[in-house]
């Protein structure tokens, strides 16, 4: 029953607990358990040629065609699969989420929901749950109407109404009538199983409808900003408020680049930049418990030290070891567990704690605001910003072999010690906001000392290098150029000049630990249609963002990365930094409501 090896044409389900990624043929390719960042027991993604392990696959006899797509504003699936012989079904996928006695009822669960279209279907099932990343299948044992599956410290339970034989033997049965599969938690599964799954598919579905409804969206391109929130907010464990970078883990970034990396962790940097992005469409649920998380982490910090990442609960050591029984996505190994970067130092982490918990003071539909405590407990991250705003780090871009001092993180530090001053003043602390504001101008009269070059007339990557990142664009973001400065202009023409491929933007072109950089990073170019909107290029900016949104997967999706030659997205996916352009970017550049009301 094997299929053709995997791409990147994914359809997220989730729950904000677990998630999984479907393929255009209705296989549940990819789903850890008990969340993202634990044991994949779907891992037919990182498979190679073992696609017939770690899947739950769907297939009709003769079948012809599969066609996928998400019921309007949700993350549930629809995928219809044909036959030759003209029967049909829709498989419907998702993972129950909605409030059931006073709290979120998000289980360790994955319903699958076959319903029989046209003619007489018969159906083959796949499913064949892994256990410690591919080294081994389940173990099983049968009941009446159920099949357990034993996977290390975690017990999963099929319950289902199709017949239980059939799909223990792997032997094709007609459907006949809705058939209805709940895998989740080993535990007796009361009621009728039948009415039981429709009732959670009304509930859900009626969840994720009405949290999109409590969205401000931009007027152009609704539906892909709306997509795109949908899946930030599935990368939140809401468990702890943590938002991870990515679903998967080891996509490379380029083909046998070897740059495959674990992304299933929250990295302080790309969360910040998911909840900016969500801010701004209204959804405060996100930024809430993510505010929850930064305050454990905040209390654990020594000496308010701040790693790069840490995982779903907040665990600091995320030791880097490599899954040996994995070949890899399309075979191109090695499959990665953990992420060694969490030992890097990155200073611009201080900032990205800083930013998003500013908002805590200023916003009152908050349901907790922040308050003295907070702010003490926020300058001693502003200290360690202070102290550290000079001195060399990895980057943003996480090299492993050098150190520098990045102008990024000076900025992220310039911009933390800014904006403790802003909250100092609102909370009636004068003497605080004076103190604070003192330190950014000391931070700003540095980096404009070190990072500008009279003889390149450019900002550098590095105090006192004259080379180029594509983070020298966010400058403006964070307030510490204006877009009209000759400085970023010339900032901007430069990198424009030296980055810049056709319609897409590397983040560097200068090589790293892994060689020359072969493909673009979708963040970046992003960041070029927001530098090109801003210094008067819109009708470039709008052109080349429909660009981007037309590499989109049909899930209406991107990844990390993008092949500038060939349009092939590579890459960590889902990932949160992408969406992030796509919202702010159709923020940017929507016509306003005003136009048609």
């Amino acid at each position: 029953m094997a299929e053709p090896l995997s791409s990147l044409s994914l359809w997220p389900i989730g729950n904000c607990q677990v998630s999984a990624l479907i393929d255009d043929a209705a296989g549940l390719v990819w789903g850890c358990v008990p969340r993202v960042d634990g044991d994949p027991t779907f891992c037919a993604l990182l498979g190679g040629e073992r696609q017939d392990e770690g899947v739950w696959r769907l297939r009709l006899a003769g079948q012809v065609s599969a066609t996928s797509q998400y019921r309007r504003n949700t993350p549930m699936l629809v995928t219809r699969l044909e036959a030759e012989d003209g029967s049909a079904v829709d498989v419907i996928d998702f993972c129950p989420r909605y409030q059931h006695s006073g709290r979120m009822y998000r289980p360790v669960a994955f319903i699958r929901i076959i319903r029989p279209v046209a003619g007489n279907p018969r159906l083959e099932m796949l499913l064949t749950p892994m256990h410690h990343y591919g080294t081994e299948a389940a173990r099983t044992t049968r009941g009446t109407n159920h099949k357990r599956f034993l996977i290390g410290d975690h017990q999963l339970r099929l319950t289902t109404d199709a017949p239980i034989g059939y799909i223990d033997e792997g032997r094709s049965f007609r459907v006949e009538q809705d058939l209805h599969f709940f895998l989740g938690p080993d535990e007796p599964f009361t009621g009728n199983v039948a009415h039981s799954i429709r009732a959670m598919e009304e509930a859900t579905e009626l969840y994720w409808q009405s949290w999109v409804r409590g969205l401000a969206t931009p007027m152009d391109w609704q539906e892909a900003v709306i997509r795109a929130a949908i899946t930030l907010k599935l990368c939140q464990h809401e468990e702890t408020g943590a938002i991870v970078a990515a679903l998967t883990t080891s996509i490379p970034e380029a083909p046998h680049s070897e740059r495959n990396w674990d992304y299933r962790y929250c990295w302080i940097r790309d969360a910040y930049y998911t909840v900016q992005a969500l801010n701004r469409l209204g959804a405060l649920d996100v930024l809430e418990k993510y505010l929850a998380y930064l305050r454990n982490i905040v209390d654990r910090a020594a000496g308010g030290h701040i790693q790069p990442l840490y995982s779903v609960m907040g665990f600091a050591e995320l030791e880097e070891s490599v899954a040996v029984n994995l070949a890899g996505y399309r075979g191109m190994g090695p499959v990665r567990i953990g992420n060694a970067a969490w030992t890097q130092i990155q200073h611009d982490a201080y900032g990205q704690i800083v930013l998003p918990t500013v908002q805590g003071f200023f916003d009152q539909r908050l349901f907790r605001m922040a308050d003295e405590r907070d702010f003490e407990s926020l300058e001693s991250v502003g200290e360690v910003a202070w102290k550290m705003h000079d001195q060399p780090d990895a980057g943003l871009w996480e090299f492993r072999t050098r150190q520098l001092v990045h102008t990024y993180s000076a900025v992220m530090s310039w911009a933390a010690c800014d904006r403790l001053g802003n909250v100092a003043a609102r909370i009636g602390r004068p003497e605080r906001a004076s103190f604070w504001k003192d330190r950014a101008a000391k931070i700003r009269a540095r980096i404009e000392a070190e990072a500008w070059s009279d003889e390149k007339q450019h900002f550098g990557a590095a105090f006192g290098h004259h080379h180029l990142d594509a983070s020298l664009l966010q400058m403006v973001e964070l307030r510490f150029i204006s877009a009209d400065d000759p400085r970023f202009q010339s900032t901007f023409a430069a990198i424009e000049m030296a980055l810049r491929r056709g319609e897409h933007m590397l983040r560097y072109d200068s090589e790293d630990d892994f060689g020359q950089p072969e493909t673009a990073f979708n963040i970046c170019t992003f960041w070029l249609i927001e530098a090109l909107h801003m210094c008067g290029r819109s009708d470039e900016a709008r052109g080349l963002f429909e660009t981007m949104l037309a590499h989109r997967t049909a899930s209406g999706l991107l990844s990390e990365d993008l092949d500038f030659e060939s349009g092939e997205l590579w890459g960590n996916f889902p990932q949160t930094y992408s969406l992030v352009g796509i919202i702010n970017c159709a923020g940017l550049l929507s016509r306003s409501w005003d136009t048609v009301r």
